[in-house]
């Protein structure tokens, strides 16, 4: 929509993440950095920790495409409280493994093989495990476990794990000790500052043919860095809706005004945009809220219907009114 409003060629502000929208930051150039070297040793386990939406997965998507040739299979698996077998069909699956009413044994061994095929043609094998801090022990344990498939000195499979914070938490238990020791290569997310969340925002404007159109004002700038804290996840939603707001008002330039009436409409909608916001603590704080908002808005509803005569408020249903409905204002 807003698209050719503005001369765009696509869509800037996609939730997906698209490794042709990396946004080199201080912070994730340097956790790249790290991140290569343990792709390089080509075993063991990279883990990606930060809050929501601060860009695990993009990082991740980054990193495996600069593998992307024929000799990189990479599956991706996003975990919500996996056990362990569970979790072996998944990765059975991901790879085209045939998983439905298997043995523990036999999914595997059939993993295994699959993976020694793989070595021997000359292929490396990449798995990506979001949401980690989802996973039981059990199924870190059989990750773990999978780790240690070789043939030789050769490691046949290496994993990143995606976390968000309290995944670090989980790491540092004592049962995880075999695990830490696997772990070749790690990094801790932060949000953007203010200054690379603007530059984040121009960067993937610039990628889609921005000229200035719409332009938006430093405060904006600002405005938006407060209401998201700089996680750019919570950008891509903002300014999205900034640009669609936009484009149905007709406006060529986003001001500080538009995004506090967006980001107010965001909130009576539930998405949160706002910066440092605890949800659970917040729930029941923030539903009273909408609540209270919902009934001013009835009970102002129901004064305007009150304040209008039968006639205004009771629609004319005799054949002759409906056929003066279906036909408009054609007299």
């Amino acid at each position: 929509m807003y698209q050719k409003f503005y001369k765009l060629t696509g869509k800037p502000f996609q939730l997906s993440a698209d490794p042709c929208f990396f946004y080199g930051s201080t912070v994730h150039k340097r956790a790249l950095s790290y991140l290569r070297y343990g792709l390089m040793q080509g075993e063991g386990f990279i883990v990606i920790t930060g809050p929501i939406g601060a860009g695990k997965t993009m990082l991740a998507r980054t990193l495996v495409s600069e593998l992307a040739d024929n000799n990189t299979i990479a599956a991706q698996v996003v975990t919500t409280q996996l056990e362990a077998n569970d979790m072996l069909r998944i990765i059975a699956a991901s790879y085209g493994l045939t998983h439905e009413g298997v043995a523990k044994a036999t999914l595997l061994k059939a993993i295994e093989s699959f993976l020694i095929t793989r070595a021997r043609e000359g292929k490396r094998v990449l798995l990506l495990v979001d949401e980690a801090q989802n996973l039981p022990p059990d199924s870190i344990e059989e990750l773990r476990m999978l780790s240690n498939f070789q043939v030789g000195e050769r490691a046949l499979l290496q994993c990143f794990l995606l976390g968000q914070e309290e995944f670090r938490q989980i790491l540092a238990l004592e049962d995880m000790e075999q695990l830490r020791q696997r772990i070749i290569a790690a990094y801790h997310l932060t949000p953007l500052d203010k200054d690379e969340t603007q530059g984040y925002i121009e960067h993937r404007l610039n990628l889609v043919g921005w000229e200035d159109d719409p332009l938006i004002t430093d405060e904006a700038y600002d405005a938006i860095y407060n209401h998201t804290g700089g996680l750019p996840r919570r950008i891509n939603s903002l300014c999205d809706r900034l640009l669609l707001y936009s484009y149905v008002e007709e406006r060529h330039t986003i001001d500080e005004q538009e995004v506090s009436v967006v980001t107010k409409e965001m909130d009576l909608e539930g998405i949160r945009s706002k910066a440092g916001e605890k949800v659970a603590a917040e729930k029941d704080h923030d539903f009273e809220e909408r609540l209270t908002r919902l009934e001013e808005t009835v009970a102002a509803l129901e004064e305007t219907v009150g304040s209008l005569s039968d006639e205004e408020v009771q629609p004319d249903l005799s054949p002759s009114g409906l056929r003066q409905i279906s036909t408009g204002n054609e007299n």
